[in-house]
């Protein structure tokens, strides 16, 4: 079992910029596809971000696309979640993840499913 826990929220204005980090345990992490999610009151679970085992292998949704970037450090087990140019809308809690396989064009589609470990998360509040 991977053990995840994520750092980095808080509270920004918008137009700002937050860098969450998630910091590894437990498994062989150069062999895990590591992902972000966020869940905003009311909102199901929304895939924001996915890296594979290489930095080449990158996912974003649509509504991150340009504004966040993901990154991997496997010297450090870790891996993060740059955010620009944040949103209101961006507020939620953000978790990462951890799966074993790298499914492509078919992470809409896959989602939460893809993954089997989970990290607490932390909050991230964009004010207007």
């Amino acid at each position: 079992q991977v053990q995840l826990v994520e750092s980095g929220g808080g509270l920004v204005q918008a137009g700002g910029s937050l860098r969450l980090s998630c910091a590894a345990s437990g498994g062989t992490f150069r062999h895990l596809v590591m992902g972000w999610f966020r869940q905003a009151p009311g909102k199901e679970r929304e895939l924001v971000a996915v890296i594979g085992w290489t930095a080449d292998l990158v996912y974003y949704a649509d509504s991150v696309k340009s504004r966040f970037t993901i990154s991997r450090d496997n010297a450090k087990n870790t891996v993060a979640l740059q955010m620009n140019s944040l949103k209101s809308e961006d507020t939620a809690v953000y978790a990462c993840a951890a799966g074993d396989r790298w499914y492509g064009v078919g992470w809409n589609e896959v989602g939460t499913t893809g993954f089997h470990s989970w990290g607490q998360g932390t909050q991230v509040a964009v004010s207007l």
